[in-house]
Formats: C-alpha cells, structure tokens, sequence
C-alpha cells in the first residue's frame, strides 16, 4: 500500500526532516518485518537519509549542492530551475530502508529528509511498505 506524505516547503533551496512521519505510517502498517520505499514525483525536489543531530549539516548540505549547482541566469531551460533539476538528479528521489520489529532500520544520527530545490510549493512523499514474510 502506498501512503502520500504532503509537505508545504516554504523556501526555495530547503531540507525537512520526515523520519518521525514515515515511522508514524510504518507502525500504523503493523508491518513488523520488510521495507519501505520512499518516492518523490518532483523533477525540482528528493529524498535522502542524513545526519539529524547537528542542524548545520543541512545547511552544509544545501551549500554545497548550490556550489556544485548554483542559480544561474544562463541556463537554457525556460523555467529558470535548472539548477533545481540538477539537484534533484544528484541528490535522487528514492530510499529504501528495512523494518525490523515495526521500526525504521537507521543509525544513530540518521534521519529521513525531503529535500526541496524549487520552493515555496505543495509537494509529496509517496511512502509504500512492503511485508516480508518470514
């Protein structure tokens, strides 16, 4: 069963943790054993897994995808959010990550973090669960 997160961004280039929302829909599932796969259908936005202890490794993370993909005035894209799209592509719109015992399988520091790249704007995380059976 697939699950749609809706996120409101409210900055052009930002990254909003999700970990305890995905958590959430996976204890609904009583899934205790399986995965779940999170997916963004936004060509301007992603998903990662990161550090969530220290709030400056976002904003390093958002610095540095800007250095590697600034906004620029001379791209050929008519939209003006090439950058966007290159962001998108380097960061990816897809995690997969295990359940065991009903829970997120993440490190200490990770967390899950929907990454916008083209905001303010409405979007979705699609956050579908699959049971293994044991």
């Amino acid at each position: 069963m697939t699950h749609r997160l809706q996120v409101q961004t409210s900055k052009r280039n930002e990254m909003i943790l999700m970990t305890q929302d995905v958590q959430r829909i996976v204890s609904e599932s009583n899934i205790q054993s399986g995965y779940v796969l999170l997916f963004v259908p936004h060509t301007t936005a992603a998903v990662t897994i990161n550090e969530n202890a220290d709030p400056d490794v976002k904003i390093d993370m958002l610095r540095g995808l800007s250095l590697i993909s600034p906004d620029r005035t001379d791209y050929r894209h008519y939209e003006g959010n090439s950058d966007a799209h290159i962001k998108s592509s380097l960061v990816g719109v897809d995690q997969l990550i295990p359940i065991e015992q009903g829970r997120l399988v993440l490190g200490t520091w990770q967390g899950i973090y929907f990454c916008e790249f083209d905001g303010p704007r409405q979007r979705n995380l699609l956050v579908s669960i699959v049971e293994s059976k044991q």
